[in-house]
């Protein structure tokens, strides 16, 4: 995104988005073009963009001569709170939670409507999660990836509607709603589903006609917030949030979607309940359970606070005691037995010469520019990350940041090229992540080059499907996919070895991409290579890695030490 050029061509002149927004936010008459070309504000082409900049209201000049944007708009929060949607939601969840004390054996459960056998972990969660249904509570299933989420909320969707419930809303990304179809297809197929994918417009037909008897509805987070009075006025048996931290911003109007809908019991379903800061949990919880912690502020202050900027081990035990009851999480090591066994490597790659030269003159200009701006990290958020893009850019191949270094050649695609050119040959198969789409086309050039056959996907990608289907029935070598856009919602056990290209301070975002491969129904090992240029700023990321992983143990597990958010430290540390 820091790439992301806009302009707008106004009788054949192109003026940058960026200009405009500022002669329009500064009340100016006119706006430069190129060569001094003076254009009108008032055009009817601008007219959208000037009723966007009024009700925004706080885009201002910056002192770079750049745009400042407020910080967050508190605007969906307080409507909610207006409505009494807060309120009720609040107090109905402390009612039913009151009915929790006393119940400690879980219920036994029959398995209504499953084709496929459990394993005993998943009959643990299939009951726990029936558990909470049977009481009006909600919680997180937050399982490791791989180890059967969707098929335990389908065992407690088949009981429940076996029991009288209503329909359940599936709430998913665009990437796994059908996903959801074959899965139910495939494990619990008494289950009427239906995946609504188009707005009412594109439809043609009312939303309550399309799910009129049905036991499952399958819908994207996207469609549910362009509908959601339509959503809100249905009454549901429950509603199961996949990969729920798509909601993590408490001041988004998918949040507020969500939290608008009517239903008794609502499931968060994740292997990741917050990726970055702790504050994006407190928006799931308040989903789950209302009562838990009703404001946002009051979360900041007795959990986000003390445990992220003081490491408070008093106050992450409390937290930690207060949600325990509605959080079930399994890892893989807990049911180890159960998959196959999976190897990580690390693999330090030099960079050539020439391209190491390059690099350290980089960072030289870069850490000036980065180190000015961090004693003021949040309001030059944006400015630094763009910057430890750019070098996370460099470190894999230096014609990424400009075509003019094309020459010098990126030791990553040759250490990736001679590892597959070999496993290719030996019958193996592979998945390759990168955050950077760019990398990816240029390392599939080069495998394809080789004779190591690809298949692809990006945000991009038109057919997804298609190209996930040939890679499952044996068409290419090795798959090339974009961690935001394969991610989440794919099982690629057909592949036993994963390429992680560029790490990030983000460990989830790696173990999405791994767990792709490892999970249940893989029946070889597993082994995972990460590609890390030494030299870099690499290096620095993965020690940041793994402090970031601490901090996920230390909430959901009670082990490892309490870490913190990543901060002005954080990026200067990448610097020392």
């Amino acid at each position: 995104m820091f790439d992301l050029s806009v302009v707008i061509t106004v009788d054949g002149v192109q003026i940058p988005l960026a200009d405009v927004l500022s002669a329009l936010t500064l009340g100016e008459s006119h706006v430069m073009g190129p060569g001094g070309l003076m254009v009108a504000t008032d055009r009817a082409e601008f007219h959208r963009l000037a009723e966007l900049v009024e009700a925004a209201a706080e885009i201002r000049q910056g002192d770079r001569g750049g745009l400042q944007v407020a910080a967050r708009d508190l605007g969906m929060w307080n409507d909610l709170a207006e409505l009494g949607v807060v309120d009720e939601q609040a107090a109905q969840w402390v009612r039913a939670a009151q009915a929790l004390v006393g119940h400690e054996t879980l219920p036994e459960v029959d398995p209504v409507g499953l084709t496929t056998t459990l394993r005993s972990y998943q009959w643990e969660g299939v009951r726990w999660l029936v558990h909470l249904w049977s009481l009006g509570l909600g919680g997180f299933l937050a399982d490791d990836m791989g180890l059967g989420k969707t098929l335990q909320t389908l065992a407690l969707i088949s009981h429940a509607r076996a029991q009288g419930s209503g329909p359940f809303l599936v709430v998913a990304p665009t990437s796994v709603m059908t996903a959801w179809a074959g899965e139910a297809a495939r494990h619990a197929p008494d289950l009427d589903v239906r995946v609504i994918e188009a707005s009412h417009t594109r439809r043609g037909t009312a939303l309550a006609e399309e799910v009129a008897g049905a036991d499952l509805v399958v819908t994207s987070y996207t469609l549910l917030r362009l509908e959601a009075d339509d959503y809100a006025r249905l009454t549901w048996g429950g509603v199961v949030l996949d990969e729920a931290q798509a909601i993590k911003n408490h001041q988004s109007k998918t949040y507020q979607a969500v939290r608008h809908l009517d239903a008794p019991f609502r499931l968060a379903v994740t292997g990741t309940p917050f990726e970055n800061r702790l504050l994006e949990l407190w928006a799931l919880l308040s989903v789950v359970g209302p009562g838990l912690y009703p404001s946002s502020k009051q979360f900041v202050e007795v959990v986000v606070r003390p445990v992220e900027r003081t490491g408070d081990e008093a106050a992450l035990a409390r937290f930690r005691s207060r949600v325990r009851p509605f959080v079930l999480r399994r890892t893989k090591e807990v049911v180890a037995a159960d998959l196959p066994a999976k190897q990580e490597q690390v693999l330090e790659v030099a960079l050539h010469p020439k391209h190491q030269k390059l690099y350290d003159t980089w960072l030289q200009r870069e850490r000036q520019s980065i180190l000015g701006l961090v004693d003021d990290f949040d309001r030059n958020r944006v400015a630094i990350f763009s910057a430890l893009t750019r070098l996370r850019q460099l470190s894999l191949d230096a014609a990424l940041v400009d075509e003019e270094h094309e020459t010098l050649g990126s030791a990553k695609l040759d250490v990736l090229v001679e590892h597959l050119v070999e496993l290719a040959a030996e019958g193996h198969r592979e998945l390759v992540f990168s955050q950077f789409t760019s990398f990816l086309k240029r390392a599939r050039a080069r495998l394809e080059a080789e004779g190591v056959s690809c298949r692809y996907l990006d945000g991009a990608t038109r057919r997804r499907g298609e190209e996930i289907d040939a890679f499952k029935s044996g068409q290419g070598d090795a798959f090339l996919i974009s961690l935001k856009a394969g991610g989440v919602g794919l099982t690629l056990t057909e592949a036993d070895y994963v390429f992680v290209l560029d790490p990030w301070w983000n460990p989830a975002a790696e173990a999405q991409a791994v767990d792709r491969a490892h999970r249940s129904g893989q029946q070889r090992p597993v082994i995972v290579y990460r590609l890390v240029s030494v030299g870099t700023i690499e290096e620095k990321v993965m020690a940041l890695k793994d402090r970031k992983a601490a901090l996920f143990a230390s909430v959901f597990s009670g082990e490892g030490a309490v870490g913190t958010g990543i901060d002005a430290d954080d990026v200067r540390a990448l610097f020392d």
